[in-house]
């Protein structure tokens, strides 16, 4: 060692600083890995806890929001940089350093943090839950990636459209190339139609409420809250962003609730579809978590009519009974499953049966969905949704009517469930549902109808109606 390196002085260690905001975002995003958990579930008590802490204000909260969607939306685009930047396979590389690695690359490439402070800060979340050693190795990684642009890395790892372009839009649009193949099938169309959709599903959803029919008006929304009218549904209302729904006194008597309008749709087309007789007993058979049923309970409420929601799951008829409580007219909520019904066959009016499926739709609002999703969950939901519309059919008598529902465009779990049903199962027909959503343009050729977020601003939401006629 030379006389000058003995002589200068030794650098003492400084303790790595906790940002509270970054340390959410990362914790937020290991329980999504870990626990297999959803934002939307996980995040809320996250911030909650945050706030009565006293280190959390509004701006922090929404910063921590953007860093756990935009790096879980971005995540397939992210990956392939990261990998692009590193010498060894992305699986060889600790989930929890590739947590840190993405959000520092959102923060690098997704927003407008400048440059310095988004790999110091990620750097010094590195340090905190990762140590020091691994902290080099996300520091010389994110200094990579900080020497491009976005579109600059994309124009790099991504292939070239003309040779793949299912592979291209996989990896511009950051969903998985089966996604991107299953929802080009769904919407046909060239090259615009795909990458509209899967812009949109990369962008922010708005919240929008529903005023529950005979309960609350738009018109009361509008006035506890600065809101734009809803694009279809009459029910409907758009918060500004930044707006608080659980701050809203209707929202919290249950009066008016958070219910996407592809949603609303649904039930409306559902209520306003013609049937030939009597018109008093409904059921939601799949109702949980409860935002179809309250609105479907308030639409028969206004006609002196029963519904009765079912839903297999306890906890989640919990949910339907908390977001029915209230309801001026007459309801039941039980825990039943809809393949093994307690009711008798025919004894309703009108049925919907909302089926669980691969959400699809709603990659909006869940965007880890696209990648914890696998193609052959198809299957296993595909025998699911053929039982639960085959007693669907069941239960509604002759002249009433089924409504099929899904929160996915994807064939197999729209049109192909529906025409298999009513070759195996007779004495039923399609109805055209699309004069039923007067004013939804591009709802498709019927007779069903295909939402779509780039076309209607709404979750992708399927629905078909069905007549029972023997």
């Amino acid at each position: 060692m030379s006389e000058q390196a003995r002589r200068r002085p030794h650098k003492p260690y400084r303790r790595p600083q906790k940002d509270p905001v970054r340390m959410l975002a990362f914790e937020a995003l290991r329980a999504v890995d870990e626990r297999d958990a959803y934002a939307n579930l996980v995040l809320p008590p996250l911030l909650k806890k945050a706030r009565e802490g006293g280190s959390f204000d509004s701006r922090d909260a929404a910063l921590a929001t953007e860093l756990v969607y935009g790096t879980l939306r971005r995540q397939g685009t992210y990956d392939a940089i990261i990998a692009a930047c590193i010498d060894r396979p992305l699986r060889d590389v600790d989930p929890p350093v590739l947590d840190v690695l993405a959000l520092g690359a959102h923060q690098l490439l997704g927003t407008r943090i400048p440059t310095h402070a988004a790999v110091s800060a990620s750097v010094e979340l590195a340090r905190v839950v990762l140590g020091d050693g691994r902290a080099k190795f996300v520091n010389a990684v994110l200094r990579k990636i900080s020497q491009q642009d976005l579109d600059a890395w994309v124009a790099q790892v991504a292939p070239p459209y003309d040779k793949d372009p299912e592979d291209h839009l996989a990896v511009v649009h950051s969903h998985p190339r089966w996604v991107v193949s299953a929802l080009w099938d769904s919407l046909g169309g060239g090259r615009a139609g795909i990458e509209d959709l899967l812009d949109a599903d990369n962008e922010r959803p708005e919240v929008t409420l529903v005023a529950r029919p005979g309960r609350s008006t738009t018109e009361e929304l509008a006035e506890a809250t600065e809101t734009l009218p809803g694009r279809w549904s009459p029910f409907a209302v758009r918060m500004a962003e930044g707006g608080e729904p659980g701050a809203i006194e209707a929202v919290k008597d249950g009066r008016a609730g958070v219910q996407d309008e592809g949603s609303q749709l649904v039930a409306i087309a559902l209520a306003n579809a013609p049937v030939e007789g009597s018109d008093t007993r409904w059921l939601d058979g799949c109702a949980g978590p409860g935002g179809k049923a309250a609105l479907l309970a308030a639409l028969a409420a206004e006609r002196g009519a029963f519904l009765l929601a079912s839903e297999k799951q306890p906890h989640r008829a919990r949910l339907v009974e908390r977001a029915l409580a209230g309801n001026p007219g007459p309801y039941q909520v039980i825990a039943a499953d809809g393949t093994r019904p307690p009711w008798r066959p025919g004894s309703f009016d009108r049925v919907l049966m909302d089926v669980p499926c691969s959400g699809l739709g709603a990659l909006r609002r869940r965007p880890e969905a696209r990648w914890r999703r696998r193609p052959e969950d198809l299957d296993g939901f595909a025998p699911l949704q053929r039982a639960l519309l085959t007693e669907a059919l069941s239960a509604v008598r002759v002249g009433g009517v089924v409504g099929y529902a899904t929160c996915s465009p994807h064939l197999a779990e729209t049109r192909v469930v529906v025409d298999d049903v009513l070759k195996k199962v007779g004495g039923a027909e399609l109805i055209d549902a699309r004069p039923l959503l007067p004013g939804v343009p591009a709802i498709g050729d019927g007779p069903d109808i295909q939402l779509w977020p780039h076309l209607h601003g709404t979750d992708a939401m399927y629905l078909a109606l069905l007549r029972r006629t023997a």
